[in-house]
C-alpha cells in the first residue's frame, strides 16, 4: 500500500514481488544478488515513494506458561500414498491457470515435485488414549471440559495471521486452525458449531479455514455451520460444513464479487495539490490514483483478471462441494437470489431454523434431555487447552514457524503497539536466535505482509538469507505477500501461495505533491533556505520539481526498479527480461504467480510444513513438532478492550497524527493507504485524506 514518509529513517522505495529460490537442499550455496539501494527522500510527509500493491477495493455485492507454542503433527501428516476420497475429490478438479503449454509443463511440474501436506487423521490406539486420559485428570482448570461437550466459535470481522493475547478481543487463524485440529483428536470433544458472520480477512485466511473445516470431518465429529448474514466469502466457509443453517430473516447476498479503484485526481485538483509522480511499471497503478480520474486499460486488464481469478475459484470450489455443475452456480448467483427458501429448496442450505433450534437439534443428536443445557465451549476456553493434554506434541523433529504480519518498520516507534506490524530489528533478533539453534530442523517462515520500509526489509531479507545456509527455510503466504512481504520471501528455498494470494506487484511509484496552489488558497507561505543543486529535491512541496530535480528523480526510481527487478530475476533463476514480463508493478493471484515463476507452490501452512520437512530430510511419515515462536503479548488497548473498554477505535486530530509524523518513524506502520481502502480484506488508512477532507470542508 502507498505510504506517507515521516522521517529520513524510513527509506522512500518500498520493494514488491519477489519470490524465493527455487528447491535448494540445506546445504547448497545460495547466491547473493546485489543489494538495492534505496532512495532516502526528505522527512517531510507530503513527499512518499511507492513500491507496494495498488489500492483497490475487492467486495462482496452488498456483503454486509510457554510463549513458544508447540503442537503435533498429525495436522500435518504427509503420507501422500494415502489421501482419502473426499481429499481427492477436493483437489482433483481444482481450476487451472490458463498459460502457454510450456510454462504449464513446468509450473505443474515444479508443483508435483513437493508433497502436498494433506492432513490424515489417525485414531489413537489403546495405549496413546490411555495416557491422553490420565493427562486430562491432571489438566489445569481452565482445560476441563466436560465430556460431550460442543465447541463453539464465532467467525467474523477481522482474523489476525499471529497468536493472539489473551486480552486481545480479535480472531485468530492460527488459533482457529488448531482449535479445529484439536477438537478432532479431543475425545471430549462431540462436534463443531460454527456461527459466520461477515469477514473482514482476505481469501487467503478463508481458504486456510476452509481446508481446516475439511480436514475436521476426517475425524468422523460433526460440524454444523450457521449463517445469519452471507456473502461470498461466508458461503464459501459455510459450505464445506457438513450442515449449513440459516434463520428465516437471514442476509444472505449471493450476488456475485466486485473490484473497485478509487482515484483521487479529481479530489487533489479541487484542493490545489498536484502530485509530481515518476511511475515504473505500466501496471503500477497506485501512481493511477494519485493522478488520474478514471481507470487505466493496464488497470482494468490486471483487475479483471483478478477478480476472474476470484470469482472463478469460488464458482469451482462451491460447485464441487455441492455436487453441481459450474454453469448452475453462476446461473443461480446471476438471478439474484434472495429468498432463503429457494436456499433451502436448491439444497444451498441445509434448513431454515433460529439459532435456538439448531441448538436444540444438537441436544437431541446428543441425547441430551430437552431441559438440560447443551454443554459448549467457546473459542477462546478451548484456545487455553494446550496440544500436550491431548497428546499432539513432544515428536523429536521440530520445524519452527516465525510469523510475519502488518506493514513494516525498521524500528518501533513510541506510538506503536506490539501488535502493530513488523518490526524488522525484533524479527531479526528471532531469525539469529533460530539459526543458532540447533533444536529446530526446519524453518517456515509464514508471511501476511502488504509491504513497508525498504531498508528493513533488505535487513531482514539478509538474515532470512544466512538462515537458509544452515537449515531449510520456506516461505508460505497468507492474504497478501508483495513489496516488503515478498522481498522477504525470495531468500527462502521455497514459496508456497494460497491460490488466491496477492502477490507480485513488482514496480516503482515515487513523487511528491506539490502545495503550491492550495498554500495560495489557505494564505500559506513557506520560504526554504537551501545549499546544495538537489538540496531541495524533497524538501520544497511550496514548488514543482526543476527540470534538473525531474530528471534526477527520474533516474532515481528508474535506477530502484531496475535493482528490484534484476534482483527478482536471480532470486527466482529467471533471466531478466523474462521477469520483466511479468513485472511491471502487476499484481498476481498465487495460482497466477505459480505459473509464471514467482512461487514454487500453492497451499497452505501444512504444505510449507510437508515442504520443510522434505528438504530436511524428515520422512512424510513421521510426525514432528511444529513449533510457534511468535510470543504474543497485549497491548494497553488490548487489555482495556479485554474489560469492555477498548481503545482502539478513539479518535485522533490532524494534529496529532502529524506531530507523530514528525517525531516516529514506527508511525509509517499505520499510515497504510492514501485513503480509507481495502487490500485483500484488511483497512488501511492515511492522514492525508484527512488533511484533504479538512481543506475540502474549508471552502
Amino acid at each position: 500500500m502507498a505510504k506517507l514518509l515521516s522521517t529520513p529513517r524510513l527509506t522512500s522505495i518500498r520493494l514488491r514481488t519477489v519470490t524465493s529460490t527455487l528447491s535448494k537442499s540445506s546445504s547448497s550455496p545460495i547466491h547473493s544478488p546485489p543489494t538495492v539501494s534505496p532512495i532516502s527522500l526528505h522527512s517531510n510527509p507530503l513527499f512518499f515513494s511507492l513500491y507496494t500493491t495498488p489500492l483497490f477495493t475487492l467486495r462482496s455485492v452488498d456483503n454486509p506458561s510457554n510463549n513458544h507454542r508447540n503442537f503435533s503433527v498429525s495436522a500435518f501428516d504427509t503420507k501422500n500414498d494415502d489421501v482419502s476420497s473426499s481429499s481427492k475429490d477436493e483437489t482433483k478438479d481444482e481450476p487451472v491457470a490458463e498459460i502457454n503449454g510450456d510454462d504449464t509443463a513446468k509450473s505443474s511440474t515444479k508443483d508435483d515435485q513437493y508433497p502436498t501436506g494433506e492432513f490424515e487423521f489417525e485414531e489413537y490406539g489403546a495405549w496413546k488414549s490411555l495416557v491422553v486420559k490420565f493427562r486430562m485428570l491432571f489438566a489445569f482448570p481452565w482445560e476441563r471440559v466436560r465430556k460431550g461437550s460442543v465447541l463453539t466459535m464465532k467467525l467474523r470481522g477481522q482474523i489476525s495471521d499471529q497468536l493472539q493475547s489473551r486480552f486481545s478481543s480479535g480472531l485468530s487463524l492460527p488459533q482457529i486452525c488448531e482449535n479445529l485440529m484439536k477438537a478432532a483428536y479431543d475425545p471430549r470433544i462431540s462436534g463443531v458449531y460454527l456461527h459466520i458472520e461477515p469477514l473482514g480477512c482476505g481469501w487467503g485466511k478463508v481458504e486456510e479455514i476452509r481446508r481446516h473445516i475439511l480436514d475436521f470431518r476426517k475425524s468422523g465429529k460433526f460440524i454444523v455451520g450457521y449463517a445469519p448474514a452471507c456473502g461470498e466469502k461466508e458461503y464459501y466457509i459455510g459450505c464445506a460444513c457438513q450442515e449449513l443453517y440459516a434463520p428465516p430473516s437471514a442476509y444472505f447476498a449471493l450476488y456475485g464479487l466486485t473490484v473497485q479503484a478509487s482515484f483521487l485526481g479529481g479530489v487533489f485538483e479541487k484542493v490545489g495539490i498536484e502530485p509530481q509522480v515518476q511511475r515504473i511499471g505500466k501496471y503500477k497503478s497506485a501512481g493511477d490514483q494519485l493522478m488520474r480520474k478514471s481507470i487505466s486499460d493496464e488497470n482494468r486488464e490486471m483487475l479483471t483478471a483478478l477478480l476472474d481469478n476470484i470469482y472463478g475459484n469460488w464458482l469451482e470450489k462451491v460447485a464441487l462441494t455441492k455436487g453441481k455443475k459450474k454453469e448452475d452456480i453462476e446461473q443461480f448467483v446471476n438471478d439474484g437470489v434472495y429468498q432463503i427458501e429457494r436456499l433451502k429448496e436448491e439444497s444451498w442450505i441445509t434448513d431454515i431454523k433460529y439459532n435456538d433450534e439448531v441448538m436444540s437439534m444438537l441436544k437431541e443428536r446428543l441425547g441430551i434431555l430437552k431441559d438440560k443445557k447443551l454443554p459448549e465451549v467457546d473459542y477462546r476456553k478451548y484456545s487455553k487447552v494446550r496440544r500436550w493434554t491431548l497428546g499432539l506434541t513432544g515428536y523429536k523433529d521440530q520445524i519452527a514457524v516465525i510469523r510475519a504480519s502488518g506493514s513494516i518498520s525498521r524500528t518501533r516507534g513510541p506510538f506503536s503497539s506490539p501488535s502493530s506490524g513488523i518490526i524488522a530489528e525484533k524479527l531479526i533478533e528471532k531469525i539469529r536466535s533460530v539459526r543458532e539453534s540447533k533444536r529446530f530442523k526446519a524453518v517456515v517462515l509464514r508471511i501476511d505482509s502488504p509491504g513497508g520500509d525498504a531498508l528493513a526489509s533488505d535487513l531482514m531479507w539478509r538474515e532470512i538469507r544466512l538462515l537458509a545456509e544452515s537449515k531449510p527455510v520456506i516461505a508460505s503466504m497468507a492474504d497478501v505477500a508483495a513489496s516488503g512481504g515478498y522481498y522477504m520471501a525470495m531468500a527462502a528455498q521455497a514459496v508456497v501461495a494460497e491460490n488466491l494470494t496477492l502477490t507480485g506487484s513488482i514496480g516503482v511509484v515515487t513523487g511528491k505533491f506539490y502545495l503550491g496552489n492550495l498554500y495560495e488558497k489557505i494564505g500559506f507561505n513557506k520560504e526554504t533556505i537551501s545549499r546544495g543543486r538537489y538540496a531541495e529535491l524533497t524538501a520544497a512541496e511550496q514548488r514543482p520539481f526543476r527540470p534538473e530535480e525531474a530528471e534526477l528523480f527520474a533516474k532515481s526510481a528508474q535506477h530502484a526498479y531496475t535493482q528490484f527487478r534484476d534482483k527478482a530475476a536471480l532470486s527466482r533463476s529467471m533471466t531478466v527480461d523474462k521477469m520483466e514480463e511479468v513485472a511491471q508493478g502487476r499484481v498476481w493471484t498465487g495460482k497466477d504467480a505459480l505459473s509464471r515463476g514467482l512461487v514454487d507452490a500453492v497451499g497452505g501452512l501444512s504444505r510449507a510444513v510437508a515442504i520443510a520437512k522434505q528438504k530436511a530430510n524428515i520422512p512424510q511419515d513421521r510426525q514432528v513438532s511444529v513449533v510457534e515462536l511468535s510470543r504474543p503479548s497485549a497491548s494497553l488497548p488490548e487489555v482495556l478492550s479485554g474489560i469492555g473498554s477498548s481503545l482502539a477505535g478513539a479518535d485522533r486530530t490532524l494534529k496529532e497524527l502529524l506531530n507523530d509524523v514528525a517525531s516516529s518513524d514506527g508511525i509509517q506502520a499505520r499510515m497504510d493507504g492514501i485513503m480509507f481502502e481495502k487490500l485483500g480484506g484488511a483497512t488501511y488508512t492515511n492522514p492525508l485524506f484527512m488533511l484533504i477532507k479538512d481543506c475540502l470542508s474549508s471552502f
